[in-house]
């Protein structure tokens, strides 16, 4: 099923900037965004910001015993191998996005790559692989997907690249030990990675939201 279009918020008119910001699974691109409204007050310095919701397609997710919802890929179980053609199609879906931008004006410095928990996962395999420096990637309550192919498949232009992840301590969803492997694998390879963890489910609290704001306001005035 084609997904529908994504909804996009603009906090002023002519935008400079674009945040493309992923939801997890089972969610929809509406959800987050009050989330633009949070952070707005934050990037009043940088100008007038584009933040981009897509909606994930439809598909049945095993896991979940079959059942069709909004996913970026299909989750085979907890330890079971990853759906890499889901993950590339997704690539595939969000690299087009990030090609629009382009057409509108705003090249691939200028975006930032964002997500929640399947989204997380979405912004770094496409942000890490992207072919052109992006401004900053954001992961929250997410993790590293396709980590063991991320040396041989980053692109040269996104090392130097921030990354900003968040996690909750208390995350029974996608465990806080593997989104601090995740960012292990990140370092270790030699990224620019600010770690936040919260105390909290998977979910997002204020605090974070207050970190996120100020490490978008960072990378999109640089």
């Amino acid at each position: 099923m084609t997904p529908r279009p994504p909804i996009e918020i603009e906090t002023g008119p002519s935008p400079r900037a674009a945040v493309l910001l992923m939801h997890g699974l089972g969610d929809e691109g509406r959800s987050f965004v009050p989330l633009a409204q949070e952070l707005a007050p934050a990037l009043q310095a940088v100008g007038p910001v584009r933040f981009v919701f897509p909606n994930a397609p439809e598909m049945p997710v095993t896991i979940n015993g079959g059942y069709r919802m909004p996913a970026w890929y299909d989750i085979l179980g907890p330890a079971g191998p990853e759906d890499e053609p889901g993950l590339r199609r997704s690539q595939a879906a969000i690299e087009a996005l990030i090609a629009a931008e382009a057409a509108r004006g705003i090249p691939a410095s200028r975006v930032v790559l964002a997500g929640f928990s399947q989204g997380c996962a979405m912004a770094l395999l496409t942000g890490l692989r992207h072919r052109e420096r992006l401004a900053g990637i954001a992961g929250m309550s997410g993790y590293l997907p396709l980590a063991a192919l991320t040396a041989a498949e980053a692109g040269a232009a996104n090392r130097g690249t921030p990354i900003f992840l968040a996690h909750g301590t208390q995350d029974d969803i996608v465990p806080l030990a593997r989104a601090e492997a995740s960012r292990d694998a990140l370092q270790a390879l030699g990224y620019d990675v600010q770690w936040h963890s919260y105390p909290m489910a998977h979910s997002l609290c204020m605090e974070e939201v207050g970190a996120l704001g100020a490490f978008l306001a960072g990378v999109l005035a640089a």
